[in-house]
């Protein structure tokens, strides 16, 4: 069995780590640019949030493919389980935030641009849908912060208190 991720899943865990970021980043600053320049800011997160869904059920596929390497020393059961659900949250928050933004723009019934192709809509907008769902995205993209801090924690605490290799599992390779 191998000690470490394939470079695949690795590849996979750290992109997604800097589109989170970047799409984050463009919904926080986009209030600091100059109006004209706010739907570039739109463009970019939404562009951020469609790869991050590609990217994360590819993730799933292959985690669902792929057992994980082992950690070693073994943790406690609890600690197992603590992780097994929080990366169920990881995946599920992840995977939802891209689809309720994807929903909220084909119901706002008006041309919107991912990747700098302009994306289809319903004919008919509903903007009472479309404010539920932005709700729902906010309040789960806030919540976005508090998991990767979380996650984050949990893997320093891994390598430095525990000592385990969970850190160095995802790590890429050094070059030799």
């Amino acid at each position: 069995m191998r000690s470490t991720y394939s470079g695949w899943q690795i590849a996979i865990h750290w992109l997604v780590f800097l589109l989170v970021v970047t799409a984050y980043c463009a919904m926080e600053f986009r209030g600091f640019a100059p109006r004209s320049y706010r739907p570039y800011f739109n463009i970019v997160h939404v562009s951020c949030g469609i790869s991050i869904l590609v990217l994360m059920v590819t993730r799933l596929l292959l985690r669902l493919k792929t057992p994980s390497p082992a950690i070693v020393p073994k943790p406690r059961a609890m600690l197992t389980g603590m992780a097994h659900l929080g990366h169920l949250v990881i995946y599920l928050l992840f995977i939802a935030l891209p689809v309720i933004g994807l929903l909220m723009m084909w119901f706002r019934g008006n041309n919107w641009i991912a990747f700098g192709i302009v994306m289809p809509h319903t004919a008919e907008a509903d903007f009472d849908l479309v404010d539920m769902l932005k709700d729902y995205h906010v309040t789960l993209a806030t919540l976005g912060y508090y998991v990767i801090g979380l996650h984050a924690a949990a893997a320093l605490m891994h390598h430095y208190v525990w000592k385990d290799n969970t850190l160095l599992r995802m790590l890429p390779k050094k070059r030799r």
